[in-house]
């Protein structure tokens, strides 16, 4: 998909849709910065929105000064934070963020998910996961995929928006068949289009 269509293509989905965000890795940091721009500002900037970042690859702190960068109002954002205990990089804890201590907590991030749907109530709800890449390293891929089958259909039914990035040159890896069997659609972003 076009980068410059994504934020377009992103405020089309509806709620209860899970979606699969594919990243090209000789391009990441680009293609990363265009899908936060497309969330949290494009789509995540309106009144009624609340977005639940779940950061496994990059530490909260990251995101949220990227965040700040693009404008986005504290108040529409929170994070489950995986990744920063074991990355030593938790001195300065943010206010909005929940934090657990390794990203094999699968069941800890789906409770802390659930604890900040009911503590932030809005007409519209954002969930991205950030990425199965990660949390297939620090996990089995039958249990991964549970999480991911129970986490998604959860999110449903909530009518809640969930985006998971992925990091893949080939539709065809093992991780991107086990998303395609959770999510509804797969957008690529960059070159080669959805």
């Amino acid at each position: 998909m076009p980068i410059g269509d994504l934020g377009d293509r992103l405020r089309g989905l509806t709620g209860g849709a899970a979606v699969a965000v594919r990243l090209d890795p000789a391009a990441y940091a680009d293609e990363y910065f265009t899908v936060l721009s497309a969330t949290l500002r494009d789509v995540g900037s309106s009144g009624d929105t609340h977005t639940i970042y779940v950061s496994v690859t990059n530490p909260a702190a990251l995101v949220w000064s990227l965040a700040q960068a693009l404008d986005v109002a504290p108040e529409r954002l929170s994070f489950v934070d995986a990744i920063s205990h074991i990355m030593m990089n938790y001195r300065d804890p943010l206010p909005n963020a929940s934090y657990i201590e390794s990203p094999r907590m699968l069941e800890d991030i789906m409770l802390r998910v659930e604890y900040l749907l009911r503590r932030h109530p809005s007409p519209r709800t954002i969930v991205v996961i950030d990425s199965v890449n990660s949390l297939a390293i620090h996990n089995p891929k039958d249990l991964l995929s549970e999480f991911f089958h129970i986490l998604l259909n959860n999110l449903k039914s909530r009518q809640v928006l969930a985006l998971v990035l992925s990091v893949s040159e080939d539709a065809t890896s093992e991780l991107d068949q086990m998303l395609s069997l959770v999510v509804d659609e797969t957008i690529r972003v960059g070159r080669g289009g959805p």
